[in-house]
């Protein structure tokens, strides 16, 4: 019988072969010990590099787990309070207002957005699109952003977010290119002035809620949104590849962005939710999908949460802020909305994380209360507490998220634990 590293490596080597990824990288920890690691393909097709398990990758939407632990650190020190509105922090969230059948209202003030709005993605905030004047507007304010970073590498698919224009809709107010680059409270008082999808709380809607949440905590801790994860989180778990910009002595660990056109693997240079490929300077740093990060460095996050919030001793999250953060769920109304998702069968959402409850309708093999989220190239993470489990996987693939590869890599570990 295959072990199950024999099992995982077949897998991925097959995965690289057939050009589903350009290079990927897994490990898994049980127990607090390595269970098992496996990597193969490259990081830089070009220059040879292999993918390792120090690669440096794009998070994406994967930093949405850090942010919301770091929102949690601010709840416990009894600075911000999840049942506070969101204007307490940001003007232009103050006197809000929706759409409704096309036409803007006002949000009733009994339902001002709240911060366990940003966290359950229940704010009405969307990310780009052109179904709405929500979508088409945030897009509208993602290619102004683009339009004012220097030096980047390219911008090619800055009209993906124009793909609405012939709706007519634009924002009242453009960003001044003269001002430089857009910081995070920029960005998040900008989006506080678009129409929201629906009243906070009546729906679940994925969107920039976690930027938000990121301006929310430089507002209420008086540091940048990067200054504070690395005094309170990152330099405490040790997490010395983790940032919001590479620092140039690491870029040459940095794994390229591949996209597979027409059978062959290219390289992606762009900027997609207002993170560059780069991995340089950037004044948004966004809570969304901004950081960087590499597998030892994220499984230290995953590992202290399995540890009740403690890691080598020290104190980083209380158990019960643990217990709160990793056991959300939707209400019945939201959770209708949620349960749409293709690929996420049987998952609830809080705390800007997937959380199973319903381990039988799901199409991956897990257990009950287990979470993580991923990211847009396919970067992964998952705690099982059931099994005492951390999983995480990396990968750089345009559009991947959690893909054919990530599931059977999962499912060869839940089955052989």
């Amino acid at each position: 019988m295959k072990t199950m590293l024999t099992l995982m490596q077949e897998a991925m080597d097959k995965a690289v072969e057939n050009k589903e990824v350009a290079g990927v990288s897994a490990l898994a920890i049980k127990d607090g010990k390595e269970l098992v690691f496996a990597k193969s393909g490259h990081c830089d097709i070009a220059a040879g590099k292999a993918m390792e398990r120090s690669t440096i990758c794009h998070l994406y939407s994967q930093t949405k787990p850090i942010t919301a632990a770091a929102a949690m650190m601010l709840v416990q020190d009894g600075i911000i309070d999840m049942g506070q509105p969101v204007g307490d922090f940001i003007d232009s969230f103050r006197n809000q207002l929706y759409v409704e059948n096309g036409v803007v209202k006002p949000v009733p003030a009994e339902n001002a957005m709240r911060i366990h709005d940003l966290l359950n993605m229940t704010s009405g905030l969307t990310y780009p699109g052109n179904l709405s004047q929500t979508e088409v507007k945030t897009g509208y304010l993602f290619h102004d952003m683009i339009k004012r970073f220097k030096d980047c590498d390219t911008t090619e698919d800055a009209n993906d977010y124009l793909d609405a224009d012939n709706l007519g809709f634009s924002l009242s107010k453009t960003p001044d290119p003269s001002k430089g680059m857009m910081s995070t409270m920029e960005f998040a008082t900008e989006l506080g002035k678009i129409p929201l999808l629906f009243i906070p709380g009546t729906h679940f809607r994925y969107g920039t809620s976690a930027d938000v949440l990121g301006a929310v905590i430089e507002k209420a801790s008086g540091m940048s949104f990067g200054e504070f994860l690395q005094a309170r989180l990152f330099k405490p778990l040790e997490m010395k590849d983790t940032f919001f910009q590479v620092p140039e002595d690491k870029l040459p660990r940095m794994s390229k962005i591949y996209k597979n056109v027409g059978g062959e693997l290219r390289e992606f240079h762009g900027n997609r939710l207002g993170v560059r490929s780069d991995g340089k300077e950037n004044a948004f740093e966004s809570g969304g999908a901004g950081l960087y990060s590499t597998l030892d460095d994220y499984a230290k996050f995953g590992q202290m949460l399995l540890n009740g919030g403690t890691y080598k001793g020290q104190e980083i999250l209380k158990p019960r802020m643990v217990q709160y953060f990793t056991n959300g769920k939707l209400e019945a109304h939201q959770q209708a909305d949620m349960d749409m998702w293709q690929g996420l069968e049987g998952f609830s959402y809080g705390n800007l994380m997937r959380v199973m409850k319903d381990p039988e309708r799901s199409v991956l093999v897990g257990n009950k209360g287990e979470y993580g989220w991923d990211g847009w190239l396919g970067a992964y993470f998952m705690n099982d507490p059931s099994n005492n489990l951390t999983f995480i996987m990396m990968t750089q693939m345009f559009d991947y998220g959690t893909g054919t590869l990530t599931r059977k890599l999962r499912n060869i570990i839940m089955n052989n634990i």
